[in-house]
């Protein structure tokens, strides 16, 4: 170890950030052996690796001690890690169906601040709306007076915490590296890691901090990845064209597929404009319509467990047809073009004889092929 025990481990935002997905989806999918799961998932983030570098300045990752934002302190090379995720939490067990998670009361005023204090973390990221709102609910009131510890360098972390009020003196090894003035956020990495506390915060001034403790994020977060994921798994088994892939494909597509919501009466798709992906429909119906004579004729109606937009995907021209809501909300699963073109290649001779089908609807609506060659 280098005698200089101040110097702090630089670690690359691109490794963070890798790590923290990792943990998130071996959570998610409970594998029995991690090595073999790793092996998998690296390899596979390998091959969907874009060309262009992500770079990603969020204030919970930041490793400058002098940001205001910056997440807890970096990690002392004299620190010791415990155990990752100590405590095991199984969502396909828990069977609190009513969901019921701690409701602390917040003004619009400090919800509002929460929501901008916090939007920047990478771990709330990728959480849908309804998530975000039941980690905002859950966080909890903590007042601090002068002098008092947040957090000692060294204890087991437990809770995230975000600062409505206050001044914060942060130390490494009883030297003062940063101050937080009311504002700011510490802690995130106790969210998901049982490991000692990289630094001391202590209160400077009374405050205010709003909490968040381990047990309950992980419970909101990995109990609704899951049943996301039952659920998209029960949707694709009900696609016939789908069985031409195998089961781990199926769920590397329920893996990828992203949930939309439209009015009825709301456009999903406009006729004419570029492909950007295919949907499948979760509940309600939509209307697929063709313009003609400077009007737009039905052509057909779609339901739960059907599907639409993959035919411009496969032709790799404009979409041919607009697509409505109807009937109330419709709720759709969303798959973009590269997770298309990814996963769905078993499925293209299928799609392909789908579109002689298709065109054979629409010759029999518009009487000649000539008239739909435009829209195709």
């Amino acid at each position: 170890m280098s005698s200089d025990s101040s110097r702090r481990i630089q670690v690359p935002e691109e490794l963070k950030e890798v790590l923290l997905q990792f943990s998130i989806s071996f959570l998610v999918e409970q594998p029995p052996d991690v090595i073999d799961y790793a092996v998998e998932y690296f390899t596979k983030l390998q091959a969907e690796r874009p060309s262009v570098s992500h770079t990603d300045h969020s204030t919970d990752d930041q490793l400058s001690v002098n940001s205001q934002d910056a997440d807890e302190p970096p990690v002392m090379a004299s620190s010791r890690r415990k155990s990752v995720f100590a405590e095991a939490y199984d969502p396909e067990a828990d069977d609190d169906d009513d969901g019921a998670t701690a409701v602390f009361p917040k003004t619009d005023e400090q919800r509002a601040r929460l929501v901008e204090s916090v939007k920047n973390v990478l771990l709330f990221r990728s959480l849908e709306k309804e998530q975000m709102n039941q980690v905002l609910d859950a966080m909890f009131e903590r007042k601090v007076q002068p002098g008092d510890y947040i957090i000692r360098q060294g204890d087991d972390g437990d809770n995230f915490y975000v600062i409505e009020s206050g001044v914060y003196k942060v130390f490494i090894n009883d030297k003062h590296i940063n101050t937080y003035n009311h504002t700011g956020l510490f802690g995130e990495l106790a969210l998901l890691y049982n490991m000692p506390r990289a630094a001391t915060v202590q209160a400077e001034t009374s405050g205010l901090l709003w909490a968040m403790d381990r047990q309950t994020f992980r419970r909101i977060l990995l109990k609704s990845a899951f049943r996301k994921r039952k659920m998209y798994e029960e949707l694709l088994n009900s696609v016939p064209m789908l069985k031409a892939l195998q089961n781990y494909e199926r769920m590397n597509l329920a893996d990828a597929l992203v949930s939309k919501s439209y009015d009825s009466g709301e456009r999903i798709i406009k006729q004419g404009d570029a492909a950007d992906g295919m949907y499948f429909i979760e509940e309600g119906t939509v209307s697929v319509r063709m313009d003609q004579d400077d009007a737009e004729v039905e052509i057909s109606q779609l339901g739960k467990g059907q599907y639409f937009g993959e035919l411009a995907l496969v032709t790799h021209r404009p979409r041919a047809a607009s697509v409505y809501a109807t009937g109330g909300v419709v709720k759709l699963a969303f798959l973009d073009v590269k997770a298309f073109e990814r996963l769905l290649g078993p499925c293209m001779d299928i799609m392909k004889r789908n579109i002689d089908d298709y065109e054979s609807q629409l010759v029999k609506i518009f009487g000649s092929k000539n008239n739909i060659t435009d829209t195709r």
